[in-house]
């Protein structure tokens, strides 16, 4: 591992002593992003996990958007184990936490209802990358996934990339993979931000304005598994083609919004061409001025409104009740491998895995 050390004096005020420990052979560690207009960004190699994005609001104050924790232990053990990790090999759900590629099944863990989530209960989230840092602006995360790793077939290797921008305050990631046996892939990144800033409590995203550029959305059964139907937003709650605020619409009895508990569902983005790096969502807080905007190369794009936070505890004292997060989840559909209609998950030997999202930060004008 190669590592840039981190300032004793990073505007997180995390401490890299907290975060290395020797799991299995290998060592978690801090890493410490910058780029030239103050944006920090901390993550460790233990899934991925980012741990703070630390942005100014109108005024200028810096404050850290992004639900995380502040040492490895607390990361292992965190009552959400998807906190702001990168999700593999397939995020979402699964149905049965079984599919069948080229004639054969693949039986998976059984970790959400009597269905399979993100990868499983040990899946990217929950292991040690190998980790470079390439600069100041730049860590590179690698891991391979063993053929049959929680029931998916094909050794798979992939490799993560977080690169702040320097002349914008963005995160770009970008993902590669390749496999030496078909498979199937669906990586994210699972980031639950507050633009609010982290708190105790931290407030509700409820007031936060968002537009999500999808006139299509995957609507889900009462266990989170889409229904097959790709039906049309217009005229329901899951409208977000104009601004909304995440609280104006979320209780409504409408049977999706009863299935999710809230927003928990894939959005079918509206593209060109498949593949291209197109502007999916935006989100702003109205009280801090701060802003973000979601881009991404993948067809979908889940919006999780944190209705299963219950209160925990998180970094530096700063606690996490219900709904005190947005999550835009750049990915393939759930459950694809069991929707030949939907777009394919499916990657075979000879081809690599491409995705990059972006999370842009900005500010209203103050007032």
């Amino acid at each position: 591992m190669t590592h840039t050390p981190a300032n004793d004096n990073n505007l997180s005020g995390l401490d890299r002593n907290n975060f290395q420990k020797d799991i299995g052979g290998k060592k978690t560690d801090l890493f410490i992003l910058t780029n030239d207009l103050g944006m920090e960004v901390a993550a460790t190699n233990y899934g991925c996990a980012l741990l703070s994005i630390m942005v100014p609001d109108k005024y200028g104050k810096i404050g850290n958007v992004l639900l995380g924790h502040d040492s490895i232990e607390h990361v292992i053990n965190s009552p959400e184990p998807y906190l702001s990790t990168i999700i593999g090999r397939y995020g979402n759900r699964i149905a049965k936490g079984r599919f069948t590629l080229y004639g054969e099944e693949h039986r998976l863990a059984i970790n959400n209802g009597p269905n399979a989530l993100h990868g499983g209960p040990t899946g990217f989230h929950a292991r040690v990358w190998d980790a470079t840092q390439r600069d100041s602006s730049t860590v590179v995360f690698r891991y391979t996934s063993a053929d049959g790793e929680e029931g998916y077939p094909g050794n798979l290797r992939v490799k993560v990339t977080y690169r702040l921008e320097h002349d914008i305050n963005a995160l770009v990631i970008e993902y590669k993979a390749t496999t030496d046996k078909a498979t199937v892939v669906n990586l994210t990144s699972h980031g639950f931000f507050n633009l609010a800033g982290i708190a105790n409590p931290t407030p509700t995203v409820l007031n936060n304005r968002v537009t999500i550029n999808a006139d299509y959305y995957l609507p889900i059964d009462e266990t989170s598994i889409p229904t097959g139907e790709i039906l049309k937003v217009a005229g329901t709650p899951m409208d977000f083609r104009t601004p909304h605020t995440i609280g104006e619409r979320i209780d409504e009895p409408f049977e999706q919004l009863k299935n999710g508990t809230g927003y928990d569902h894939c959005y079918a983005l509206n593209k060109t061409e498949s593949g291209e790096l197109t502007l999916a969502a935006t989100c702003e807080d109205p009280e801090s001025g701060r802003t973000l905007e979601m881009y991404t190369t993948e067809n979908g794009v889940q919006l999780y409104t944190g209705n299963w936070l219950n209160g925990f505890a998180g970094a530096h004292g700063a606690t996490f009740p219900a709904r005190s997060a947005v999550c835009f989840e750049a990915q393939c559909f759930p459950d694809t491998p069991n929707r030949p209609y939907f777009p394919s998950a499916v990657l075979l030997p000879g081809d690599e895995y491409q995705q990059i999202t972006i999370y842009k930060f900005g500010t209203t004008a103050e007032d």
